[in-house]
This record gives C-alpha cells, structure tokens and sequence, in this order.
C-alpha cells in the first residue's frame, strides 16, 4: 500500500513538471495570458518561499530546508499509516519545486487567481499538492483525531 503513496507522489512530480515545461516554452516571462475573467496564465519566478517571501535568504537555504523536510516526509511515510494521502502530496510538491530550485535557481509559478486588479499570488501544481496535502493533514490532526481522555 505505501508503493501507492509513492506513486501518488510521483504522480505529483510529473505533472508540475510537465505543466511548468509547457509554461517554459509557450509563455514569455511575466507575460500574462487570460483565460477566464478570475484567472490568468503567467510565468513568474518565484526566488522566495509561499507567495514570494523570504527572497533575502537565498536559493541555497531553500534547496537545504527542502532536503530536510522531504527526508522527514519519507520517514514519516514509511512510519505513520494514518496519513499517507496527505504525506504523500507533500512529498510530491516539495520535490518538484526542489527540482525546479536545482534546474534554475527559483521555482516556476503559473497560476495566477485574481479579482479585479487584486491578484492572489501566483502558484504552481506542485504549491498546490503542498497546500491540499497540509489541509488533509490539519484536517486528520484537528477534527478527526481522537481525543485524549475520551471513551
């Protein structure tokens, strides 16, 4: 059952790659390509963490904080049986914007959501699978987890 997950992730890293090969030969950078009146298309380097932040540290930081966390993940995937689903998402997006981070220097964001001239940050597929996989984990931790002391 754990060789699922591992495929799941795998999964994961193909298709963020992929889409971001496609953005990389079809979208200039910085250019923004409409496709419904809330979002867009665009190619942006993201030198920094979520949204952007943390530029100021460094693509090296990065790439040794990924290392970190996705040997974590694998240890936690093999370990823990209750929360494969959402370990294994997070596997796949931190390796594929970690390979992006080795291949460029900064990770590929395409995804643009907007209202109006008020613009959410731009993500990727693999920033994606990270955020679905943490909630799935939040969800399992907070809401579904017994509760000490309860019968």
């Amino acid at each position: 059952m754990k060789k699922l997950y591992f495929l799941v992730s795998a999964a994961v890293v193909l298709l963020d790659l992929l889409s971001k090969q496609v953005i990389i030969n079809t979208i200039k950078p910085y250019e923004t390509v409409p496709v419904l009146p809330f979002f867009s298309i665009v190619n942006v380097a993201n030198k920094g963490a979520a949204f952007g932040s943390l530029q100021w540290v460094g693509n090296p930081f990065f790439i040794v904080i990924t290392l970190i966390a996705v040997a974590i993940v694998i240890y936690l995937m093999i370990k823990d049986r209750e929360h494969p689903l959402g370990l294994s998402l997070i596997l796949g997006g931190a390796i594929g914007n970690l390979i992006d981070r080795f291949r460029f220097g900064h990770v590929v964001d395409f995804l643009d959501l907007h209202a109006g001239k008020y613009h959410w940050p731009a993500f990727n597929v693999a920033d994606s699978a990270l955020t679905v996989g943490i909630t799935i984990l939040l969800v399992q931790y907070v809401f579904l987890a017994p509760k000490k002391g309860a019968q």
